[in-house]
């Protein structure tokens, strides 16, 4: 029977989704957290290791002579060291594609909370200001309309593609800037380069994964190319921007406000810049994160595991 270990499994399952079918397949041990100084001692005995944000490191896989796979329980696998776990000839998987609905509707959530702000409205009418108010109607903020304005993508996988879809329902012009835009193209979509991109939406929005070319590619320079009355989403990868930049960017009003749910940092620093930047909101990385996704990217792991202990290969990273 192999021995399982999950690093970190609170994240994806606080008690709302069901292990069994992983226990099914093995002597399954599951921590909640693991704190970085302790992920190789939980993991020595382990088979199969699962792991969410733990670091599995060179050193950690170097320490781990039982290990024959590491499953990713989550779509980037940056967590990994795959030169180390290659080298050790252990297959790297990870779970593709699992939360496309759930974050391309927490893009427009955000969106629709820039341009109306209905959390600080409902807010106001429940300290009673509306029933205290001469008139039947008011507002405490411009409110936009979204029929007829651009709205710019920054990547165009399978994220990206969902957001174009529910932007065009909403009467936008979408413009996208992609590597592979005769592969992805889609009716009404125009691609323009990354310039273009940023200087002609009205929103734009992040949807590319983290490498090294794009760290911080988000910077002061290319904030100033915005429309002033422009929005900023992000919810890919903290990384992408230049988080001081975007705050001042923020406070000197080149552009209008930003909605992020995600940091460089997560958690971040009581201090850090973004929190208290004004026309920003921070959620705390829940694209992710509905129950239906959270079972998908379940069900998929699980699913890996099953494919490796019967000698296939799904979804492997490393192609081992």
């Amino acid at each position: 029977m192999k021995n399982i270990v999950v690093l970190d499994g609170y994240a994806l399952n606080p008690g709302d989704l069901d292990w069994a079918p992983l226990q099914a397949l093995g002597k399954v041990t599951i921590y909640d957290r693991t704190p970085p100084q302790e992920v190789a001692a939980r993991a020595k005995d382990a088979h199969i290791l699962l792991t969410n944000k733990a670091i599995v490191d060179a050193a950690v896989i170097s320490a781990l002579p039982s290990l024959e796979y590491i499953g990713v329980m989550a779509t980037g696998y940056n967590v990994v060291d795959i030169a180390a776990a290659t080298a050790r000839k252990i297959p790297v998987t990870n779970v593709p594609a699992y939360s496309t609905a759930a974050v391309a509707q927490l893009t427009f959530a955000l969106l629709l909370e820039l341009c109306h702000h209905t959390g600080l409205h409902a807010e106001s009418v429940r300290k009673g200001e509306w029933a205290t108010s001469v008139d039947f109607s008011y507002w405490k903020t411009p409110l936009t309309e979204l029929d007829g304005l651009t709205f710019g993508i920054v990547g165009f996988g399978q994220i990206g593609q969902a957001v174009a879809r529910i932007a065009l329902a909403f009467g936008m012009k979408v413009i996208a800037h992609h590597r592979h835009p005769e592969r992805d193209k889609m009716e009404g979509v125009v691609f323009t380069d990354l310039a273009t991109c940023f200087r002609e939406a009205d929103v734009v929005s992040l949807h590319c994964p983290l490498n090294k070319d794009n760290q911080q590619f988000v910077n002061a320079a290319l904030l100033k190319t915005m429309k002033p009355a422009a929005f900023l989403i992000n919810t890919s990868r903290g990384p992408l921007i230049q988080e001081a930049d975007l705050a001042a960017a923020l406070h000197n009003g080149v552009i209008a406000g930003a909605a992020l749910d995600v940091l460089s940092a997560e958690p971040p620093a009581a201090d850090h810049p973004l929190v208290t930047a004004p026309g920003t909101i921070i959620t705390p990385h829940i694209a992710w994160a509905t129950r239906a996704a959270r079972g998908r990217l379940l069900k998929t792991a699980i699913g890996n595991v099953q494919a490796f202990l019967s000698g296939l290969h799904q979804n492997n990273i490393n192609k081992i």
